[in-house]
């Protein structure tokens, strides 16, 4: 976490700082909703929002697209998500990476 102010996503305001926070997602087949703690987020004090990159998103719905999200408990870390084993390579679902 750094103290560099951004600019917010949302309102364009030079107010946004890299933070962590919680989130909570549903799975994929959606059986349930998972809490994922210490999220890599920004948070912007002009218009009170916090949200995550596009990158991080993805991350995430790949992730749960890719692993046995049955043995996930309620709630996970960012980085113990990351790190869970995938039954796949890669989402070859996702259209929007093929050139």
């Amino acid at each position: 976490m750094t103290n560099n102010s951004l600019k917010c996503d949302w309102c364009g305001e030079e107010d946004a700082k890299e933070t962590n926070t919680v989130v909570h997602w549903e799975l994929p087949d959606g059986s349930r909703a998972i809490t994922i703690t210490n999220v890599p987020s920004f948070h912007c004090d002009k218009c009170n929002f916090t949200y995550q990159k596009e990158e991080v998103v993805k991350s995430i719905e790949d992730q749960l697209f890719l692993i046995s999200t049955g043995l996930l408990p309620v709630s996970v870390s960012f980085e113990e998500l990351m790190k869970q084993p995938r039954l796949l390579k890669r989402n070859y679902f996702d259209f929007s990476s093929y050139n």
